[in-house]
């Protein structure tokens, strides 16, 4: 999952999917490992490591003030506390720029769409960081449960008045504002919502950004108030 800076296409994968290459891990010497707290690096693999004698750091942000602390955590064990605080001190100007700018406008009720297969959609979860984002952002998030599904019956009950297709990232056919319209329109139970009916569906280009909290995080929510607010930033 990791391109970004472009260096990192250099550097060999140590996690396919939900699996962690530990002897690939312990090959490199590594003087700090970062791990995410998720499925993507089980505790077992967590504990394996301390185990073996590697100082493992173990990150998992769920607000953007976590974000922030993640980045000092990481500042003070690499040394740089100095550079990790110029840092997230840049984000929280640019943070409070986007809150100035959406603070007197109407915040539509936005479904932030991750994933949707087989008539099963996944949005930003109860509470989520995601959720969050799209809050700052000016818009009032459409949830689903802890993993972020939301049924189908509470997605009509919710009704919400803008879509923004983040699955519009990684499938070219939804870049189109027309051909996700009309994809999103064929949907069982889909052509009636208020967004639907209205032409109110984004292809959401920015999804990396928005979803993988680190320091890009709010070149995502810069991109989440452009498409819900696109009038504070003509």
């Amino acid at each position: 999952f990791d391109d970004f800076p472009p260096e990192v296409a250099d550097v060999d994968d140590v996690v396919i999917a939900a699996s962690v290459d530990v002897e690939l891990v312990v090959a490199a010497e590594p003087d700090l490992v970062l791990a995410a707290g998720n499925e993507f690096t089980p505790t077992a693999v967590i504990e394996q490591l301390d185990a073996l004698g590697l100082p493992v750091l173990v990150l998992y942000p769920e607000t953007l003030s976590e974000v922030y602390a993640d980045i000092e955590l990481i500042g003070a064990a690499l040394d740089r506390r100095t550079e990790a605080a110029e840092l997230v001190s840049g984000m929280e100007a640019r943070v409070a720029d986007v809150v100035a700018a959406v603070a007197g406008s109407e915040r539509p009720l936005t479904l932030y769409e991750v994933f949707h297969s087989e008539g099963t959609t996944y949005t930003a979860g109860e509470g989520s960081f995601l959720a969050s984002l799209i809050e700052l952002a000016g818009g009032t998030p459409v949830t689903g449960d802890a993993q972020g599904v939301i049924g189908a019956e509470d997605l009509v009950a919710a009704d919400p008045e803008l879509i923004l297709l983040g699955t519009a990232s990684y499938d070219p056919s939804l870049g189109d504002p027309e051909s996700a319209l009309q994809t999103v329109r064929a949907r069982s139970g889909w052509r009636g919502l208020v967004a639907v009916r209205d032409g109110a569906v984004i292809p959401y280009l920015h999804d990396i950004v928005t979803t993988r909290p680190g320091p890009r995080i709010v070149d995502g929510l810069e991109a989440l108030a452009r498409a819900i607010h696109p009038e504070e930033f003509e």
